[in-house]
């Protein structure tokens, strides 16, 4: 509820994917922090996956994925369990997780890689990623009642994880180690979607009028809840 004692309608720069009751909390929104953290890290990998000026050498994501896109974005996250969002909580510290997990991986001194003959590897990693995609698609089914910019980052990321994970599993040779440069540049093309519009709910979270001069229009779902309420008059407007 607002200070007026209304529920406010979900918005993705608060993470939050149904009318909620803000907390008044004494500390910042984390969530903002926590998608920067998310578009950062993914935009870079993206650009590499697209095989961007012929580079595709991973070396430079795996110090921004320990210490941005992981470290940051699992406290992100764990500031978002304490402030009640639960959505937030799990989907923050998740995707934190799934970075270190992934520099981990391409670290060359834990010898991940070495396990597996170069077939084997890229099949390890299809499966990785390919739980990844099932574990984005449960969080995007929660969010199908929020704003149109929340959904589409879950849909987009939904996509980026299946086609890499297909990049990784259907090979031109399935004996070698060489991964469908097709699927993974589709892969990399969602992932810059995902990457502009986690940047994009971050600014919505974090711009207003005391500050921008650029304020973002929050579209709801014809079908959702705050919609429908507002029709009824019984919720109040959020603009940011």
């Amino acid at each position: 509820m607002d200070r007026n004692g209304k529920f406010l309608p979900p918005f993705g720069g608060d993470m939050q994917v149904a009318p909620y009751q803000p907390s008044f909390r004494k500390f910042a929104n984390p969530g903002p922090l926590g998608l920067s953290a998310f578009a950062l890290t993914t935009f870079v990998l993206s650009l590499l996956n697209l095989n961007t000026r012929g580079i595709h050498a991973p070396a430079v994501v795996v110090g921004l994925a320990y210490g941005y896109g992981g470290l940051v974005q699992l406290l992100a996250g764990m500031w978002e369990m304490a402030s009640g969002n639960t959505f937030a909580a799990t989907a923050l510290s998740s995707y934190g997780g799934f970075w270190i997990s992934w520099a981990i991986i391409n670290t060359s001194a834990f010898g991940i890689p070495d396990a597996y003959s170069p077939a084997e590897f890229q099949d390890v990693l299809g499966f990785y990623l390919m739980g990844w995609f099932i574990f984005t698609f449960v969080l995007l089914l929660c969010t199908m009642k929020s704003t149109v910019a929340f959904f589409s980052l879950f849909l987009t990321l939904d996509l980026a994880f299946l086609f890499l994970a297909l990049g990784h599993l259907i090979r031109p040779d399935m004996a070698t180690g060489v991964t469908h440069s097709g699927l993974i540049k589709t892969g990399g093309v969602f992932g810059l979607l995902a990457a502009f519009l986690a940047w994009y709910n971050a600014y919505a979270g974090i711009s207003e009028k005391a500050n921008s001069f650029l304020q973002v229009h929050v579209v709801h779902f014809p079908w959702s809840e705050t919609r429908r309420a507002e029709k009824r008059g019984s919720v109040s407007s959020q603009s940011v």
